[in-house]
């Protein structure tokens, strides 16, 4: 009877997410193609690109290389990086570079490491830009992306704006071309619905630009993150998106704008970043149940149908297992994960993209029931960890009285420069209080006017 009772609700959950991620989008790309092709081609705002770095080591030098190309006027244009401490030469390498950015990079150092979300928040303060655009320092950026997110601002309520991620080594194995479908699914399709309404739930860090004058405004939200009182650094990219969405203002994306990463390559490495992003997912769910549902109805029921579709299915492989029909689950999910390989590469071949085998996304079937078999549960019970997973940081600490570069000089951060006054105000002065101590990549940082 509970089996019974479980399998219902889970195929409605089923039912209800496969309805919004294919058939509800191609409704919605042909009612609202409006919002798909928007585009302000006459906004030319100032923008600072920040990339936020730890351990990237030579790495650094082309995700540079790839901004510097980036087709945008110099005048209007600039890089902060800003490196949180890192335990290998990732800082020298970045400060080589310098040299050859004719003025637009200035690269930053962290006294101590506090993280990557504040570690943004610092260069956020120093910008005097109307844009930020957040980069991930193992990403290359194509050089017509910035120009395709900041044409997307096409009215104010509009506060970020999402790129496209693609996966920069697709062709090394199974697993690498199974995340290339995947990602390619989670842009092309899966967040059309959210992309329609404006209400993008989870803007990729990797790639995204937002108005300076909004993360003020959420500065002192941004600077103190916790669950259940633990200090937390996984998900800031989730969490940042869905309290731009609860403070009331857009968020959007775009294909135009395209970045490439570097996937995993070993399960042990895809299971160790899923397990991050199920511990994010999972505190966006707890706190997404104050006001997501004051949102538009048709993201409401797909934002909480998601949320319960993750709790459900863990529990109706565990029953499956109990009653032996796991096999035919698995048959079902293989016979899908084929269909929709082929519908993708018939689809991007059609747009001209690189493409992988067609039954590439099949070996999903076999690994998402071990996602959520065992990670999710894992995640449940590990929200409290304050650790990266994929990378080696220290937890943060509180001291945030400075961030100095090897030249030693130190200028302390007095206002939030730039900064229209009502936003400014915005800021509280506990949270301006706290913002890190400078310097350059050369000794010396001279704070722009406020």
């Amino acid at each position: 009877m509970l089996n019974a009772a479980l399998l219902l609700l889970l195929q409605t959950l089923g039912l209800v997410l496969f309805f919004n991620r294919y058939i509800a989008t191609l409704a919605v790309k042909i009612l609202k193609r409006n919002v798909f092709e928007d585009r302000d081609l006459a906004f030319e705002p100032t923008v600072t690109v920040v990339v936020p770095m730890f351990n990237e080591g030579a790495g650094i030098r082309a995700t540079l290389e790839s901004l510097l190309a980036v087709e945008y006027p110099r005048d209007k244009y600039e890089i902060i990086v800003i490196d949180d401490c890192s335990t290998d030469d990732s800082f020298q390498h970045a400060q080589a570079m310098v040299r050859k950015a004719g003025g637009c990079l200035r690269v930053l150092r962290n006294l101590k490491n506090i993280g990557k979300r504040r570690s943004i928040n610092r260069a956020v303060l120093l910008s005097r830009s109307e844009i930020i655009v957040s980069v991930d320092s193992d990403v290359i950026v194509d050089k017509a992306a910035i120009r395709g997110l900041v044409v997307r601002f096409t009215k104010p309520e509009i506060a970020a704006v999402g790129g496209k991620v693609d996966i920069g080594n697709k062709h090394d194995n199974w697993l690498t071309k199974m995340q290339a479908v995947k990602y390619w699914y989670s842009y092309h399709s899966i967040k059309s619905l959210e992309w329609a309404f404006q209400r993008v739930a989870c803007l990729s860090g990797c790639l995204t630009a937002y108005r300076r004058s909004v993360l003020l405004e959420l500065h002192p939200i941004l600077e103190h993150r916790s669950f259940c009182g633990v200090s937390i650094k996984y998900g800031e990219d989730r969490f940042l998106t869905r309290q731009i969405i609860k403070a009331g203002h857009l968020t959007t994306m775009t294909l135009d704008a395209v970045c490439w990463t570097q996937a995993p390559q070993k399960l042990g490495d895809y299971l160790s970043q899923q397990l991050r992003w199920r511990r994010s997912f999972i505190v966006d769910c707890f706190g997404g149940l104050s006001h997501m549902w004051r949102l538009n109805p048709i993201i409401a029921v797909h934002f909480f149908s998601l949320c319960m579709f993750v709790v459900a299915y863990p529990a109706l492989l565990m029953s499956s297992i109990m009653h032996g029909t796991l096999f035919a689950l698995l048959t079902r999910q293989v016979i899908i994960a084929a269909v929709l390989g082929l519908v993708y590469y018939w689809k991007a071949k059609r747009l001209g993209l690189e493409v992988v085998h067609p039954l590439a996304l099949v070996p999903a079937a076999l690994v998402v029931p071990v996602l959520y078999a065992l990670i999710t549960p894992l995640a449940f019970f590990t929200l409290d960890s304050g650790s990266w997973e994929t990378r080696d940081h220290d937890d943060a600490t509180s001291d945030d009285r400075a961030s100095v570069t090897e030249g030693g000089v130190v200028e302390p951060v007095t206002s939030v420069n730039s900064a229209p006054v009502g936003v400014a105000a915005a800021v509280s002065v506990a949270a301006t209080a706290q913002v890190a101590q400078v310097a350059s990549a050369t000794g010396r940082f001279e704070l722009p006017a406020a």
